[in-house]
C-alpha cells in the first residue's frame, strides 16, 4: 500500500507540472520508473533470501537427521559399543557442529524466523539442531525460543522438549516426560525421572500435548508405568538429598 501511494503521489506531481504548461525536467520524468525499479530489486532480494534461507534448513534437516536415523539403526542391529555404531556416531557429531554454526547465524541475524521464511519443516529443523546442542547453547537460545512462542512463530511442543533436556542436563526433575536416557549399568533407556508424575498428563494437557503413555509409546515404543516412575522420582530426590 505505501508502494502505491508513493507511486501514485510521483504520478500526480508529473500531471501538475504538465497542466501547467511547464517542461518536465527529466528526472522528474525518469523518477517512477527509478522508483518501481528500487522496489522491484528490493522485494527480488528479499524472495532471494527467504528462498536461500529455506534451502540452508532444507540442508541442515537432511544432514542432521539422516546420520541419526542410520546410526539409531545401526546401534539396534550391532549394539551401542559396536564399531559400525561408533562410526555412524562419528558422522552425526561431524555434521551437527557445522549444522550448529549455520543455526546459530541464522538466529542470531533474524531473531526467530517467520514460518514463510524458513518452509513447514523450519521449526523442527532448528529445535532439533538446538536440542541435539550442549546446555549452553539450548539455554542461549530459550529466550528467543519464549518469545518465538509468544509471538505465534513456534509451537509450545518445542519449548517443553528445550526445557526438558535443559532441566535433565543440570540433573534436575524434568517437568513434561520427553527426555530418555541410557542407563550404563542396565544397557537400557528409560525415561528421566519426572516431577509429580502422577500430575503429569495435566500438565500435558495444558499445553497441548498428548498423555506421556502415548507420547513414549509412539516415540520410543516404552511403556509409562506409573508406579515405576513415582519410585524412580523417590529414589532420583533421596540421591539428591544424600549429595546436599
Amino acid at each position: 500500500m505505501l508502494f502505491l501511494d508513493t507511486l501514485l503521489i510521483l504520478i500526480s506531481i508529473q500531471n501538475t507540472i504538465a497542466l501547467a504548461d511547464k517542461p518536465i525536467p527529466f528526472t522528474m520524468k525518469c523518477l517512477p520508473l527509478f522508483f518501481l525499479f528500487c522496489t522491484s530489486f528490493c522485494l527480488s532480494q528479499k524472495e532471494i533470501t527467504t528462498i536461500d534461507l529455506t534451502a540452508v534448513i532444507d540442508t541442515i534437516w537432511k544432514t542432521e537427521q539422516t546420520p541419526i536415523r542410520q546410526r539409531d539403526a545401526t546401534m539396534k542391529r550391532y549394539g551401542l559399543d559396536s564399531k559400525e555404531y561408533a562410526r555412524y556416531h562419528k558422522i552425526v557429531k561431524q555434521n551437527h557442529t557445522i549444522n550448529e554454526q549455520k543455526v546459530k547465524k541464522i538466529l542470531d541475524t533474524y531473531g526467530w524466523p517467520s514460518r514463510d521464511m524458513i518452509g513447514p519443516n523450519g521449526n523442527w529443523t532448528l529445535c532439533n539442531v538446538i536440542q541435539h546442542s550442549d546446555n549452553n547453547f539450548r539455554i542461549q537460545y530459550l529466550p528467543l525460543m519464549r518469545k518465538a512462542v509468544k509471538d505465534g512463530k513456534l509451537e509450545a511442543r518445542f519449548l517443553v522438549r528445550a526445557e526438558d533436556r535443559i532441566a535433565t542436563e543440570k540433573g534436575e526433575l524434568q517437568l513434561y516426560g520427553g527426555q530418555m536416557k541410557y542407563y550404563p549399568e542396565t544397557k537400557s533407556f528409560n525415561l528421566w525421572p519426572v516431577y509429580d508424575p502422577i500430575n503429569i498428563d495435566k500438565r500435558r494437557v495444558a499445553i497441548g500435548l498428548e498423555p506421556i503413555a502415548v507420547f513414549l509409546k509412539n516415540r520410543f515404543n516404552f511403556e509409562w508405568n506409573l508406579e515405576e516412575q513415582l519410585r524412580r522420582t523417590e529414589q532420583f530426590l533421596n540421591n539428591q538429598k544424600t549429595k546436599d
